[in-house]
């Protein structure tokens, strides 16, 4: 199954609508559980450089995560690129909506041949790596932005099972995808061939988050891949189901997982 198709199909819904968008972000953070491991990882960077950095949200998408940092943390300067620029120019009609387009730019770049030149105290990178072969070409040119000290923080399936990969057909995420995923000790010796000291890998969507992901967001996108007019359907299916699979979110953001389907890797440059 493609999910970027529904995925625009859902920004196309929000497109010029600034109110729109805030709501689809604040939807976003709570019913994807990588973002509670993101924005955890993302407090822990802003809080070691006292809320005053600058940052480069690297495959940023819609800007779901420029967004949060930017409202939480008014000495955060962000430049976000991505390589679609509709996505690019979604946001920033919702940034310069609510006034934060002064500490935030937007930008097309490729990762391979990343443009940007920082220094960059923090780069992002949520749930990209998967869709690019040349990996290691974009941890060197992270390496290169990202001045000394500085974090990187990268978000990605596992290839423990992510994005559905053990699943059949019309089930399985990973079309999309030119790896099925990362095994902790592949992802820690990519980084560290880019030169960077690895702090932490740690396993996300473990057997709580893999159920709430499910019931949050298979379930969801098998319907509306079948027809989207079935949007109509989603908030009589998640009133009932939202509040239980919050609670998996949160057991499995709160127990360490051994194993999962997700993984999230901080890293700093010596």
């Amino acid at each position: 199954m493609h999910y970027d198709p529904i995925k625009d199909r859902f920004g196309a819904l929000v497109e010029g609508r600034p109110w729109a968008m805030r709501l689809f972000f604040s939807i976003l953070q709570v019913v994807f559980l990588r973002a509670w491991y993101v924005r955890r990882a993302l407090r822990a960077a802003a809080e070691r450089s006292g809320g005053r950095l600058r940052m480069l949200d690297a495959g940023t998408g819609f800007g779901q995560f420029s967004w949060w940092m930017a409202r939480r943390y008014p000495g955060v300067r962000i430049h976000a690129v991505d390589i679609k620029n509709d996505y690019l120019e979604w946001a920033r009609v919702l940034f310069e909506r609510y006034g934060l387009d002064a500490r935030t730019t937007f930008g097309v770049d490729d990762l391979t041949r990343l443009g940007a030149v920082g220094p960059y105290d923090l780069i992002l990178s949520v749930d990209v790596m998967e869709h690019i072969e040349e990996d290691e070409t974009v941890f060197s040119h992270f390496h290169r932005v990202l001045r000394p000290g500085g974090t990187v923080i990268i978000n990605t399936p596992s290839d423990q099972g992510g994005s559905d990969v053990g699943a059949d057909g019309d089930a399985s995420f990973i079309g999309e995808h030119v790896r099925d995923g990362y095994g902790q000790d592949e992802l820690r010796e990519k980084l560290e061939r880019a030169g960077f000291t690895v702090e932490r890998i740690d396993y996300t969507y473990g057997p709580w988050g893999s159920l709430a992901w499910k019931l949050l967001i298979k379930y969801p996108m098998l319907l509306l891949s079948k027809t989207f007019a079935a949007v109509i359907l989603l908030p009589f299916y998640y009133i009932p189901v939202l509040p239980l699979a919050t609670v998996f979110n949160f057991l499995d953001v709160s127990t360490p997982n051994h194993t999962g389907t997700g993984l999230i890797a901080v890293a700093r440059r010596p």
